[in-house]
Order: C-alpha cells, then sequence, then structure tokens
C-alpha cells in the first residue's frame, strides 16, 4: 500500500498519556451513583451495574499481578476520527498488563460478534493504523445489540477464544446497547466485562464525566477549514449567499462550534429554534433580513451554517410530520391511486388547517420529499430533506415579494453544500490522537481491575494531556427512560446544546455584529505541525465550558 508523506509522518507520532496512566495504576473508588433520571426504573431494569462509583486512575508504587486475558473490540455505528487510536492504546494497555494478552477484533461492528466474524489484532496490523482516520482497521455497522439471542450468539464466540472482556466503542445508542449487554453478562454471571468507549462526532454524547465525545474536535475543525475557505471565496466573489448545511441530526453542536471558529453571517441552532417554537416562516424572515440589510451595505453575499436535524426541531413542523406519518400510514393505497399532478393538493384538503397551510407554503419538492419517500417504518426521511435548499428557495421567495413592496434592493444568488461524510474519517487532530489513545488506555486499566458496565472516561480535558484525569463512569449514570418505536426503553440522555451554556451564550453575544458586518475567520487546515497553540487547541466549546 503506496503511503502519502502525511501517512508517514503521523505514523511516527507518539500520542501523549495522561500522568495516571504512564507508569503503575491504582483504582481511586468515588461516591456511588444513580441515573440521570427515572432512578427506580433504571435500577429495577439493571439489578447488577446499577449505582456503581466513579472511578479515578492514579499513579501506584508496583504493579498489580494480572494473569494474561484475552479482550474483544467492536467498532460501532459511524465512523469518527481517532477510533484507530482507541484500538491502539487497548492494544498497548493489554500489553502492558501482561504480554501475553491477546486482542480481538470483531468485524464490520456488532454483527461480527453475533456471527463470530473476528481477526487477531497483533502489532503488525496496530502499527498500520496508528495515528490514522477512519474505522477501517475491522470495520463498522449499524446492528444493534439488544436480544437474547444476540447475547447468547455472542458469548459463544467469547467463551470460545477465552475473552473475559468486551469493549465497544460507540455513540450513546451503541454505548446503551454496551450497558444491556454488561447487565445481561453480569446475570448470567458468564465472567464477561463490557466497557463502552464514548464516540461521535455529533458531539451528543457528553456529561459531567465526559467532557467530549472523541471525533468531535477534528470533525469540527476539518468543516470548519472547509467554510473559512468558502467565507474567503465568498468575500473574494462578493455575489453569492452560501447555504452550509452541517452534521447533527440530534443536537445543533456541530454547527454552534463551526459558527465561533469561522464567524458566519448567520447560524441556525435547533434547540433555539425549538425553545423559543420558531416557525419555518420566522426563520426565513431571519435569514432574509440579515441578506437585506447587508444588501442595503452594499454587500450581496455572505454564509448561512445550517444543523442537518433543523426541520425537526421546528415545533410545527414536527406536528405536520406526526399528521402526514399518521394520515399516509392509514392512507397509504388511496393515495397511491392519486394522480401525481393532484397529490399536493389531495393532502392539503386532507390535513388540519395549520398544517395544510404550512404544507401549502413548502416548496414542491420539498412537499414531495415529505409526502413520498418513507423509511421502513413508514416515517418521513428528515435526513434526505435538503433544508440548505429549502431554506435558500424560501430566502429568495421572500426577497422577491420584498423587491415588489420595495423592502430591499439588493441581488441574491444561493450556492448550497453539505457537509457530513467529509469530516467523518479525517486523519486525527492532536487532540483526538492523544484523548482516543488515553481512552483506549483507561480501558484496559479498568478491563485489568474487573470492571463492567463502565464507560472509559478521561476529563480536565483544556488541560495538557498529563493533567487530564482518566478513569470510569457507570454507565447506567447517563441513562433516562424514553419512547422509542412505541414502548419505554433505557437509553443515554443525549445532550442538546445548553442555551444557558457559556458556547451559546458566546454565539449568541456576537452574532449580531456578524450579521451586519464580514467578520470571517479563516482556522485553516488542522495543523500537526508547528507552535503547540495552534496545533493542540481544543475546541472553543470546550474551552468556554471550561472558561479556559
Amino acid at each position: 500500500m503506496t503511503k502519502s508523506a502525511l501517512q508517514i509522518a503521523r505514523a511516527a507520532y507518539q500520542p501523549k498519556l495522561p500522568k495516571a496512566l504512564r507508569g503503575h495504576v491504582k483504582v481511586q473508588e468515588g461516591a456511588a451513583t444513580q441515573s440521570v433520571a427515572d432512578q427506580e426504573e433504571i435500577k429495577r431494569l439493571f439489578p447488577n451495574t446499577y449505582g456503581m462509583p466513579l472511578i479515578k486512575f492514579e499513579n501506584a508504587d508496583q504493579a498489580a499481578q494480572c494473569p494474561a486475558m484475552n479482550v474483544g473490540v467492536i467498532l460501532s455505528g459511524g465512523q469518527a476520527p481517532g477510533g484507530h487510536n482507541v484500538i491502539s492504546g487497548l492494544f498497548d494497555g493489554v500489553k502492558r498488563i501482561h504480554p501475553e494478552s491477546k486482542l480481538y477484533g470483531f468485524l464490520m461492528g456488532p454483527g461480527g460478534l453475533v456471527d463470530h466474524k473476528y481477526i487477531e489484532l497483533t502489532a503488525d496490523i496496530i502499527d498500520e493504523y496508528r495515528n490514522t482516520g477512519g474505522f477501517d482497521i475491522i470495520g463498522s455497522g449499524r446492528t444493534k445489540l439488544e436480544k437474547e439471542d444476540q447475547f447468547e450468539k455472542g458469548y459463544e464466540i467469547l467463551k470460545e477464544l477465552g475473552i473475559k472482556a468486551l469493549v465497544i466503542i460507540g455513540g450513546d445508542d451503541s454505548n446503551t446497547n454496551a450497558c444491556v449487554l454488561a447487565e445481561y453478562y453480569a446475570a448470567k454471571q458468564y465472567g464477561v466485562q463490557v466497557i463502552g468507549c464514548p464516540k461521535t462526532i455529533d458531539g451528543d454524547l457528553k456529561n459531567e464525566m465526559i467532557e467530549t465525545s472523541f471525533g468531535f474536535d477534528t470533525a469540527v475543525k476539518t468543516y470548519s477549514e472547509v467554510i473559512g475557505n468558502i467565507e474567503r471565496d465568498c468575500n473574494s466573489a462578493r455575489k453569492y449567499w452560501h447555504f452550509i448545511k452541517l452534521m447533527g441530526r440530534s443536537a445543533s453542536h456541530i454547527a454552534l462550534e463551526c459558527a465561533l471558529q469561522t464567524q458566519p453571517n448567520v447560524c441556525i441552532v435547533s434547540e433555539e429554534v425549538e425553545a423559543k417554537d420558531q416557525s419555518l416562516d420566522d426563520i426565513v424572515t431571519y435569514i432574509a433580513q440579515v441578506v437585506a440589510d447587508r444588501a442595503a451595505a452594499g454587500n450581496n453575499f455572505g454564509t448561512v451554517l445550517i444543523p442537518e436535524g433543523l426541520i425537526e426541531f421546528i415545533p410545527a413542523m414536527k406536528r405536520l410530520i406526526a399528521e402526514l406519518n399518521d394520515f399516509l400510514a392509514a392512507n397509504a393505497e388511496e393515495f397511491a391511486q392519486v394522480d401525481k399532478a393532484e397529490q399536493r393538493q389531495y393532502i392539503i384538503s386532507k390535513l388540519t388547517p395549520e398544517n395544510a397551510a404550512i404544507y401549502a407554503s413548502l416548496p414542491e419538492g420539498v412537499a414531495r420529499q415529505l409526502s413520498l419517500d418513507r423509511d421502513p417504518h413508514g416515517n418521513v426521511q428528515v435526513s434526505l430533506i435538503e433544508t440548505e435548499k429549502l431554506l435558500s428557495e424560501m430566502v429568495g421567495n421572500k426577497l422577491a415579494q420584498w423587491k415588489k413592496e420595495g423592502k430591499y434592493v439588493g441581488k441574491f444568488a444561493a450556492q448550497h453544500h453539505f457537509f457530513g461524510y467529509e469530516g467523518r474519517c479525517a486523519a486525527p487532530s492532536n487532540f483526538d490522537a492523544d484523548y482516543c489513545y488515553s481512552l483506549g488506555f483507561a480501558a484496559a486499566a479498568l478491563i485489568a481491575n474487573g470492571k463492567t458496565g463502565y464507560m472509559s472516561s478521561i476529563r480536565n480535558l483544556t488541560a495538557p494531556a498529563e493533567e487530564w484525569i482518566a478513569g470510569g463512569v457507570p454507565i447506567t449514570m447517563m441513562m433516562n427512560m424514553e419512547r422509542r418505536h412505541g414502548e419505554m426503553k433505557p437509553v443515554i440522555q443525549k445532550a442538546l446544546v445548553r442555551l444557558d451554556g457559556a458556547p451559546f451564550l458566546a454565539f449568541a453575544a456576537q452574532r449580531g455584529q456578524w450579521a451586519k458586518e464580514t467578520c470571517y475567520t479563516y482556522p485553516g487546515p488542522i495543523q500537526y505541525f508547528g507552535p503547540t497553540e495552534v496545533c493542540d487547541q481544543p475546541t472553543k466549546t470546550l474551552q468556554l465550558e471550561h472558561q479556559k
């Protein structure tokens, strides 16, 4: 395999570890924990793994004697930069516990465990993947581990390979599954530990003990580089409004961080839209007003950042989608008989007045997407809606109306972008390379100390890496009950953008100026080599949350 100059240079990078993980390690147990909500229900569902203490690792004078142990690892869900370094840290950690220990990787996600597809990860394989992006070392998948027959099938291969611990690297759903699996194996007394690692570029798996999910740092810096490039082009050509949709279906952390990095003219935050009960027209009017005000100052250009999940956060759109889902599910056959040209009018005639008015206001293409493209459960596939085009088209229509009324004098031309997959497998930043390696190493220390149902935790992340605090947090501590597919299920609580949090407040204090003036900043590419203040900065989100 031919390697680029960057790959060769990055292979030599040695990730930094917290002081507590560098030598011999001992466990400091903290207070007992409870779930964030629904304590009685979560305790009833997880009697063997509920209420466990927080764990902090400290330096020990001598090594505890540990036998060789076989460990399995799974990459679950969407890719995030740094996954390979979690596995590298885990490998080095288990080898330090005992050189005869082995690490097995289950192929293509949790399905590899159920279908008994695996490889042994040797030093030669691991060394090929250190400090690289992607999940291609063993592949990933979205199989959910939630049924007893899957747990039993998984146990067969774990027993056969002598695996005593399994590490699941994933987001909130994957770690919820890890918690369920840990409970099941503990109840059956199978002697298999299960440890989770916090992964998602969306940034919505975080709390007091998990300050950020891995991959977020690299992804937002990758997107911010390209947004900065677009802003520079925008400011050079001075004739386009760029509508940029960013990943983040359930939360707006990516859009907010990219706004803090690049200072666009407009950034919509879904959580604010929901909290203020804003309508689609409110959002369109807000953007159109910024466009009109800039045009009045002679600036017919700008940038707008939009979170991927915006539509689902607009309360009125949520109500429309719910009614459409129910109506089309109940009347699928009748709808199929309606002539294509008359389908829009047919739907309008069947909806409640409020929803009919919203549906009628939508551009033709979006209305069709809402009524035709369904997922296997019969629901609207919201992620397919090109929100950036929807907003620019509606803004264009409003400006045309204002022009007739003499309220707008400029020219409006839009360009559209969606940044998603570009950021998921980028080579990890120094921060993510260090953070992920430390997460893997801490997972090995949790295993060596006999823990199960824990998530690997590295905190104090705005300090230099040697001062980071390594430990573990019981996954049950993060759980609450939520309705999924019509029934209440225990799940890890998603972390949304807090409107009273320092990152949002910093953005809100500056966005008025950014809207009027051209305040663009250009972060440039992620720098690996050069001054520490360029290479190793944590995200603005973390700095603001820690007030650093």
